[in-house]
């Protein structure tokens, strides 16, 4: 419960004002809706029993009825004030939990974000924040509205019926119902955990079947992919039906108890009205007011219904966020120091690195000189630490010992805005945004024109391709799918020769590509930049041979 009350901590924080007045709306309600219920109750019953006495036409009706009409539109008015204000406050406090929970996954180490999923991990995060809103809206306001009515009306009931009375309608709710609650709370949370990971099992082999459908067609995969789908479906209904079942449980049992709350209030009323202690329309009274109380413990039913699936997502979504002194506030940078005149693009000095919770270090006493202009190559089988080395210079991860200084100035002292600025880095795997050719490589470079994005695109030898597919404002797929590999790592070769970075990091640039391609493109990256000083992680021959200097990792 600790993470429900950090999202109910961080939502309170967001939205206090609005969700203490839609708060005190939910309650006045509920109140209202106690009080139509019991004055009516009351009203009936005086006005019948004034009629059995013949005193009917002395009997003021005007008062009661009008105090109905003004309880019946103010609880409408009220009810719609409270829905407008608690979920727009709900909303716009997720919008910052999403925003920062963004942040916080900026943030992981490059070694797990390198292995996550865009797709999927995006899909769990909007399924982890969408399930936060029943946090506020069907657990915290319930909640405090009933322990509100119900220490409100005891004092009333004690006033207006009778001590016994008003102490049955209390302890028969709480303690009935609130063993209810408790029971539908506990037993719910296994089968509500287990719909939510049937939902995103279902989802995630439903895209992955549209996405990679003429895929699945070709190698004959289809049949097997819909199957796997339909499994995942038959999971989750029968999982959903659990659910169902177990709150249609925990309604017949509030029911059962409403019954025999307000069935015994009812016949204590009958005794105390015998005994000449309350009147007949006191003892309705009673009894609608007991009747009306119900409406305070519904809500709460299907919420704690899918408190498993709450508990879960708050979890993960609490781990994930940024500390609370950092969230929202960017960090202030050390003040660069001016670069050294003919300094060096990057250097490298007595790294050492090892990955988290590995024993034995991937760099121990690493150094690296690259000049501007200059393009050094490091070579080694998979594992030796290249990948790691244009990490550490592109400043994702940390060194555990010695020094990284770009154009003279250490890495650690750079704004992050300056940073990018000056160095590009294309890992093996990148994301292509956007909805066309021209829409991707505009994402570099937001004045960029069609004619400087189609010399950009000859120069990658992409050319053929876009007017193959209908021209630069052709529609693409999502990431560029249905594009060869080769073809997407052009793409996200020629967006990153855009930003004319000082300093360009490369991880196997031509991988996927033939030998003529791949020198024709590695002739394009030092036109376009010959001045930039160019660090490649490279297992083919055509980039050994194209670079100015190796490194043998080992």
């Amino acid at each position: 419960m600790r993470d429900i009350l950090q999202i109910l901590r961080l939502t309170w924080r967001a939205q206090r004002g609005p969700l203490i007045r839609g708060t005190a709306l939910a309650v006045i309600v509920v109140a209202m809706g106690v009080a139509l219920l019991g004055l009516a109750g009351w009203f009936i019953t005086a006005a019948a029993a004034a009629g059995l006495a013949g005193i009917g036409i002395a009997f003021n009706v005007f008062q009661p009825s009008a105090s109905v009409r003004f309880l019946a539109l103010g609880r409408t008015a009220a009810r719609y004030g409270e829905r407008l204000l608690t979920h727009d406050a709900t909303l716009k406090a997720l919008t910052d939990i999403r925003v920062a929970l963004l942040r916080g996954v900026l943030a992981l180490p490059f070694q797990t974000l390198s292995r996550l999923r865009g797709a999927e991990t995006m899909n769990r995060l909007v399924a982890d924040v969408d399930a936060l809103d029943g946090v506020v809206l069907r657990l915290f306001i319930p909640a405090v509205t009933g322990v509100i009515l119900y220490v409100a009306a005891f004092p009333l009931l004690w006033w207006m019926t009778d001590f016994t009375l008003a102490i049955w309608i209390l302890a028969s709710f709480t303690l009935g119902c609130g063993l209810v609650l408790v029971w539908a709370g506990r037993h719910a949370l296994a089968p509500s955990r287990r719909a939510e990971k049937a939902l995103q099992a279902f989802r995630i082999r439903l895209i992955d079947l549209l996405r990679a459908r003429d895929d699945l067609v070709v190698y004959g995969r289809l049949p097997e992919q819909t199957e796997a789908v339909q499994l995942a479906e038959a999971r989750m209904r029968e999982n959903l039906g659990a659910i169902d079942r177990l709150e249609r449980r925990a309604g017949l049992a509030l029911s059962l108890t409403t019954t025999l709350a307000t069935g015994t209030a009812l016949a204590l009323g009958g005794v105390l009205v015998a005994r000449g202690a309350i009147t007949p329309a006191q003892a309705a009274l009673g009894f609608f007011v007991a009747l009306a109380l119900s409406e305070t413990v519904q809500p709460l039913r299907r919420g704690l219904a899918d408190l498993g699936r709450m508990l879960d997502a708050a979890r993960r979504v609490t781990r994930l966020l940024p500390d609370e002194a950092a969230a929202g506030v960017p960090a202030r940078p050390a003040p660069a120091s001016a670069p050294e005149a003919a300094s060096p693009a990057l250097e490298m000095t007595g790294i050492a690195y090892r990955h988290p919770g590995a024993e034995a270090p991937v760099l121990q006493g690493f150094s690296l000189t690259l000049a501007p202009g200059a393009c050094v190559a490091l070579t080694g089988a998979s594992g030796s630490g290249k990948s790691t080395v244009l990490a550490l210079a592109a400043g994702l991860v940390q060194p555990e010992s010695g020094t990284i200084r770009l154009a003279g100035r250490p890495i650690e002292a750079l704004s992050e805005a300056r940073l990018r600025a000056e160095m590009t880095y294309l890992p093996q795997r990148s994301m292509l945004l956007g909805q066309s050719f021209f829409d991707m490589l505009a994402l570099a470079d937001p004045d960029l024109d069609e004619r400087e994005a189609l010399d950009l695109l000859e120069a990658v030898a992409l050319s053929s391709t876009v007017a193959a597919r209908g021209g630069l404002h052709a529609p693409l797929k999502e990431n560029g799918a249905g594009l060869s590999g080769g073809e997407q790592r052009r793409l996200a070769l020629a967006r990153a020769l855009l930003r004319r970075p000082r300093l360009l990091l490369l991880d196997e640039p031509t991988e996927g590509l033939d030998r003529p391609t791949a020198t024709r493109v590695l002739g394009a990256i030092r036109e376009i930049l010959p001045e930039a000083a160019i660090l490649t992680a490279s297992h083919r021959k055509a980039e050994r041979d194209w670079a100015d200097r190796l490194i043998a990792m080992t």
